[in-house]
């Protein structure tokens, strides 16, 4: 009766490469999700002013103080579920901080919270289009349709039957952050109005400021 043996091919050598190799992925998958779980935290995100900013009205939101106790945190709603796809929305994220940080440099400083309003709608709406790209899956992470229950009686019979070919964001917006107009309904001349009524600037500063 003879051995079973091991093709030729795979030597001392090729099995300690393979080995090792093995231990290697492992280790890079369970750092990618101890990274996904730290740059997905409030506390790593509102290191940049410009999120801390973004942060004040959601700490006032229903996210972040829910009458069942489950917060929602920045990660939650804005990264991916899944390993791979997470790390693919932080890389993409890196764009943006290198955006802040060539602003303070040559552009927008969107750590002064003139600019910061001043950009918001821009962001909000690039935001919303995001989720309708996702058919809102970070909503749906912790919303189950027919489990919606709300004040009005017929709540749960609206999103269930009122729904078909719609994502959650087509319908709940500025639930979190600043209240944006929807995109269709946008004024930006009353919006350049309001900025300039809340941080007292002149008639005519908030555009000479966005055009800089």
């Amino acid at each position: 009766m003879s051995k079973w043996k091991l093709p030729s091919f795979i030597t001392r050598h090729v099995l300690m490469a393979l080995v090792i190799g093995g231990i290697a992925g492992i280790g890079f998958m369970l750092f990618l999700i101890e990274f996904d779980e730290l740059t997905s935290s409030e506390a790593f995100c509102t290191t940049c002013h410009s999120m801390e900013i973004a942060a004040e009205t959601y700490r006032s939101s229903t996210h972040y103080n829910p009458v069942s106790g489950v917060r929602a945190s920045c990660g939650d709603c804005h990264v991916s579920e899944g390993v791979v796809a997470a790390t693919w929305d932080h890389f993409l994220g890196g764009k943006d901080l290198l955006t802040q940080i060539s602003g303070k440099l040559f552009g927008p400083d969107y750590d002064d919270p003139v600019i910061n309003t001043l950009h918001l709608p821009e962001a909000a709406f690039a935001a919303r289009e995001w989720f309708k790209a996702r058919d809102s899956a970070t909503c749906k992470r912790c919303h189950v349709l027919e489990a919606i229950q709300g004040k009005r009686a017929d709540t749960n019979t609206i999103h269930r039957e009122e729904t078909q070919g719609k994502s959650c964001i087509d319908c709940h917006i500025n639930l979190v952050h600043r209240k944006v107009p929807d995109e269709q309904t946008f004024k930006r001349e009353r919006w350049l109005q309001m900025v300039e009524e809340e941080f007292g600037l002149e008639p005519g500063g908030a555009q000479r400021l966005l055009a800089e």
